[in-house]
């Protein structure tokens, strides 16, 4: 049988990973096919408008997306098709997602991809199954499938939060200047409009963890704010599942619902739980955002990793799920990452966060923020030094520059500023030093978190505010906001390692934090 390669669907092995042996040939998986969008001029039309920050057009609803531009049936016959010369059971097919989920055992996908798969040790101690090189389709599918995600399963992304030292079960002397905030003082801080968010959904992404319907009651009744409804969704077999560990990823799960629920009371809150994979990451995304139940008009998301760990495969149908966001008037708020200038990755080049480096993400960055009772008296780049956390920021490898950013440079610490030749991240930021961080309770534990992970969520809340005061959804904000910086509050002094804060848009905060009274309306 003829075949051909899937374009961007090329792996390389974790950085410091081994190959320990073979896959188990009887071991089951799940993976993830995406095949092409139907209607997808008129698609990319409707985009193009958005991204100039046209809104003449109404947004789609989601059911009228997914009549226009779901996946052709006689794609997902085909797939299935497929499926079947080679022993795989259709575990779902989602034509409004575009995915058909196959299970099958390693030696069936072995052979229906011609790849192959072995288990991996990586430095951290850690194993996953993975594989190198390309994946082969028949010459039927060439073109009809754009994605097949979940072959490999090494854990994809980190949440992007940080612990300060002195807090929880780290203690260590405080540092000088350190403070602490609820979620509320930072929003009044910041001016945010008033509202509760009621009659709004907003959806939290996370890949791991759990939350306690105890410790949330705990906290918010504290706050002396309601409750927020909360609800967790299953994605690829993911679950509500806390750990007990106030440093894992029930931090990020309590983090994020923390900051959502106190600024934003009234609205529904859904979590969608799915495995750290890129198959799981992206299903639980597109779960989220074709959801004609809850209909989130606001998502969140606090983890991510650098691009340079993605396949481009993986990476553009998330950069294409979050356009179908932008069409249906969702706004998609993810955090810049915590490693500064570098992401985290030890090459001394300069690396950005994705999904935060998607042209239609509102990439969030971060802050050190100092403040009187009732005013902010300081507000800088988050920056720890070397040992410790900085504001994810710089310029993609991978995504062109957005009309929106035609025009500006990035400002180096070498005292350089050169122009963008590519997507520079993030748009916003917000306080995110965990010097100056948040009060949560995780676990059953009172401590103070922060990170770009709590920015993510702070904007989700703000956009779910104000979506309720306007009566219409915010939706793909980028173009306007660029359009009236004065709606932010400029951050001009700081750096996250290679890049410098300046006048205007930078590497490090972008345009700057939220300026409640001047943020623009949706209309």
């Amino acid at each position: 049988m003829a075949k051909v390669t899937l374009k961007g669907s090329e792996r390389v092995a974790m950085p410091g990973a081994r190959i320990l042996a073979p896959a188990d040939p009887k071991e089951r998986l799940e993976v993830s096919v995406i095949v092409r969008r139907s209607a997808r001029q008129s698609l990319q039309a409707r985009v193009a408008d958005l991204t100039a920050g046209n809104r003449s057009a109404e947004f789609m609803s989601r059911e009228e997306f997914a009549h226009e531009h779901g996946a052709d049936p006689a794609d997902l016959a085909a797939v299935r098709k497929f499926a079947a010369a080679h022993g795989l059971i259709v575990a779902l097919q989602h034509a409004p997602r575009r995915t058909v989920v196959l299970s099958g055992t390693v030696e069936q996908f072995s052979a229906a991809f011609s790849v192959q798969l072995h288990r991996y040790g990586a430095d951290s101690g850690a194993t996953y199954r993975g594989r190198t090189g390309t994946i082969q389709l028949p010459t039927e599918l060439d073109g009809v499938v754009e994605a097949v995600l979940g072959l490999d399963n090494r854990p994809q992304a980190k949440p992007h939060f940080r612990l300060r030292p002195d807090s929880g079960k780290k203690k260590r002397a405080a540092a000088a200047g350190s403070v602490s905030f609820t979620p509320l003082q930072v929003a009044s801080l910041y001016g945010f409009p008033s509202g509760t968010g009621e009659g709004q959904c907003v959806a939290i992404i996370e890949l791991g963890g759990g939350y306690r319907a105890a410790d949330l009651n705990a906290y918010f009744n504290n706050l002396n704010v309601g409750s927020p409804k909360v609800s967790a969704v299953s994605v690829d077999h993911g679950t509500n599942a806390p750990t007990g560990q106030v440093d894992g990823p029930d931090g990020e799960v309590m983090l994020d619902i923390e900051v959502v629920g106190s600024i934003a009371p009234a609205a529904n809150i859904v979590v969608y739980f799915s495995p750290n994979t890129d198959a799981g990451f992206l299903d639980a995304i597109t779960t989220a955002i074709h959801d004609t139940t809850n209909r989130p008009s606001v998502i969140s998301i606090s983890w991510g990793g650098p691009e340079s760990a993605w396949t481009p495969q993986a990476m553009t149908a998330m950069d294409e799920a979050f356009q179908a966001a932008a069409t249906m008037g969702i706004t998609v708020c993810v955090a810049s990452g915590d490693s500064g200038s570098s992401d985290g990755v030890a090459d001394g080049a300069d690396h950005v966060d994705f999904p935060a480096s998607s042209p239609y993400a509102l990439g969030c960055g971060g802050t050190s923020l100092q403040a009187s009772q009732t005013a902010i008296t300081s507000e800088v780049v988050w920056n720890d030094g070397a040992s410790g956390g900085a504001s994810g920021g710089g310029v993609s490898s991978f995504f062109p520059t957005p009309g929106w950013q035609t025009g500006r440079k990035a400002a180096h610490s070498d005292g350089t500023s050169v122009p963008l030749a590519r997507r520079g991240v993030p748009d916003v930021a917000g306080d995110a030093d965990p010097d100056t961080g948040y009060m949560v309770r995780i676990d059953g534990t009172d401590t103070v978190i922060g990170g770009t992970s709590a920015v993510a969520p702070l904007w989700a809340g703000l956009i779910a505010r104000i979506n309720q005061t306007t009566g219409t959804s915010a939706g793909y904000l980028n173009p306007m906001l660029y359009g009236r910086p004065q709606a932010l509050r400029d951050i001009t002094s700081g750096n996250n390692g290679d890049f410098e804060a300046a006048q205007g848009w930078d590497a490090c905060t972008g345009l700057g934090t939220p300026n409640g009274p001047a943020l623009p309306s949706p209309n």
